[in-house]
């Protein structure tokens, strides 16, 4: 039974307030100065791949609201969440139009299926930890990399918003596991099996691979490729693990630092 909430302890009520504040708006990008004369090939693909990634929020807000059903704060935040990472879909998309490109609606449409609940709530909220803190970095750095300057603000506002997601991920999944602390292995889990490759992997390209509607369509695994072989020096991918690693060595009190570490977490939270 679902318990009616205390409205003074509503964490999403201060992510409310702030977001009305201070978010910004698709009106105050500058698109009419974009400066087609700059664009590059790499940054049409690598924009058509985030404009997919990010369209998988309708799915994620519809798995989120089925699977945390008792839970009215998180699934306030994520309707909030969901409001934003919609504002980054068709932020993007507006930049290809005003450079006289075209989004595949049609692969857009196929990513509209709700992700299945994960092996445990935490593990849920631990797998957009990873996707939050890997957009944040990629959009960050792509940023820094571009010349065309509209595209460099819109990748930096996206990436400033990653990074406060990633914190009330942070915030939702440790309040679960001091509730649920039986969950930690699904969040090491969770861990392990998006770290230990030496590739970015996101939930989206793990999730939604394989769609026939993808086969003639960029995706988001093409941009972070693209990323790794184009933008990237050869210590980005050390950089984002360890982010990540350091992130969840927080959340749950273990040495998360390699790989060999999180087994050992794994183990020991399994005894």
């Amino acid at each position: 039974m679902t318990t009616a909430p205390d409205m003074d302890q509503m964490h999403s009520l201060g992510v409310f307030r702030h977001y009305d504040r201070n978010h910004w708006r698709l009106a105050t990008v500058p698109l009419e100065e974009v400066d087609a004369t700059l664009v590059k090939p790499e940054y049409v693909t690598l924009v058509k791949s985030a404009v997919m990634g990010e369209s998988n929020v309708i799915a994620a807000v519809h798995g989120f609201l089925n699977e945390f059903a008792d839970d009215y704060d998180f699934s306030a935040f994520a309707v909030i969440w969901g409001y934003q990472e919609v504002q980054h879909h068709y932020a993007f998309t507006s930049w290809l139009q005003a450079v006289g490109e075209k989004v595949d609606n049609r692969a857009v449409a196929a990513m509209r299926a709700p992700y299945d609940p994960g092996t445990t709530p935490s593990a849920t909220l631990a797998t957009n930890i990873i996707s939050e803190l890997t957009v944040n970095h990629v959009y960050r750095a792509v940023s820094a990399w571009v010349d065309e300057p509209v595209l460099k603000d819109l990748l930096l506002r996206a990436s400033r918003d990653e990074a406060g997601h990633a914190r009330e991920f942070r915030h939702f999944a440790a309040k679960r596991l001091q509730e649920h602390p039986d969950e930690v292995p699904s969040v090491l889990e969770t861990l392990y099996f998006y770290t230990a490759d030496d590739k970015i992997k996101h939930p989206v390209g793990v999730f939604k691979a394989g769609l026939d509607e993808l086969a003639e369509s960029e995706t988001i695994d093409t941009g972070f490729e693209l990323f790794l072989d184009t933008v990237a020096d050869g210590g980005e991918l050390d950089a984002l693990q360890g982010k990540i690693r350091r992130t969840f060595g927080s959340l749950t009190g273990f040495d998360l630092s390699t790989n060999r570490a999180v087994r050992r977490a794994l183990a020991t939270a399994l005894t």
